[in-house]
């Protein structure tokens, strides 16, 4: 399948990365952001960085602040906006490009319904990003964590390169609720302002996380959720592997992912930033589940208040330690 066009709807740091990788590998990709954004990659390109070495200078990038400029006639549309922008983005699409393929690289796992329920003609399918991007600066983007992009099963382009691959999977809904729960530490390291890996040699902060999936993964099976791994270990193990000693800890974790020094949650970008989290997505998706079954979810719940409350107060990430967590 030709695709002579691709927007990507959401020109953040997973936008402008993935964007600007099949700018690289001779898609014709137009860019939705914010026009400071969008101003920055036309003007000087993008940077693009990671983990293994990859170093990139893209050019030649195009986009608008228009969702009309953005949009009209692409054949597929990448949604990379946040969870509470996912119906307006919807509504935009459908009037801009009606005909368009629509995937979702968003976090959560309803995302892609709540497109269908605005795009209900529109093939749009669910997809799942491994892994993490931090913004160095205007155009520079960094992918600091490792994985492939994991798409439902379906008619695609195939849009694999040098330096990223596309699969398509059948248990897409799965998977999301597995990589759910490996988001559930985007709070902790919000909270915290540390670097990942530097949080990862804590085993305060493991065992806080730790504690989190665990909760999590009660209500999942009571909700008859059986999530798939999206690492090398199975969900229902990972909780374990984070409670071991530090130096054990290290060993094991080296073969389940690969973690650089600049690795920070895209929760603490959007703390330091001044914008809204995905926190309703994240631990409120297992709230919701725990009301659903007259459940109880304390510390999921205790992360979401904390990280309102942050955003409430606009100054940053707050810098908490796991007993300010814990309290």
């Amino acid at each position: 399948m030709n695709i002579p066009r691709i927007a990507v709807a959401g020109a953040g740091s997973i936008g402008c990365f993935v964007g600007g990788l099949l700018r690289d590998a001779g898609f014709d990709v137009r860019f939705l952001g914010r026009a400071g954004v969008i101003n920055a990659v036309a003007q000087d390109g993008l940077r693009l960085t990671d983990f293994d070495g990859l170093s990139l200078e893209v050019g030649g990038i195009t986009g608008s602040d228009d969702p009309e400029t953005a949009l009209a006639g692409a054949d597929l549309v990448l949604v990379c906006v946040k969870s509470g922008d996912t119906e307006a983005m919807g509504r935009l699409i459908a009037t801009h490009a009606p005909d368009a393929q629509v995937i979702s690289l968003q976090n959560g796992v309803d995302n892609a319904a709540r497109l269908r329920a605005v795009l209900p003609r529109a093939d749009v399918r669910a997809a799942m990003v491994p892994f993490n991007v931090v913004s160095r600066g205007p155009g520079q983007y960094h992918r600091a964590t490792s994985g492939d992009i994991l798409v439902e099963a379906g008619p695609m382009p195939d849009l694999s390169s040098a330096h990223l691959t596309w699969q398509a999977v059948d248990n897409i809904e799965a998977i999301q609720w597995g990589k759910l729960l490996i988001n559930l530490g985007n709070a902790v390291n919000a909270l915290a302002d540390m670097p990942l890996l530097e949080q990862l040699q804590d085993r305060a902060w493991r065992r806080l996380l730790a504690d989190q999936m665990t909760e999590a993964l009660r209500i999942l099976r009571v909700a008859g959720i059986t999530p798939a791994k999206t690492t090398a270990a199975p969900p229902h193990i990972i909780p374990h592997i984070l409670r071991l000693p530090t130096p054990l800890f290290r060993v094991v974790a080296a073969s389940m992912l690969t973690v650089d020094a600049q690795a920070r949650s895209s929760m603490w970008d959007d703390l330091k930033q001044g914008r809204k989290t995905e926190i309703d997505a994240l631990q409120g998706a297992i709230l919701d589940l725990a009301e659903r079954h007259g459940r109880q979810a304390p510390l999921n719940a205790r992360m979401r208040t904390l990280v309102r409350a942050a955003e409430d107060a606009d100054a940053g990430p707050p810098r908490l330690t796991p007993s300010d967590i814990r309290a």
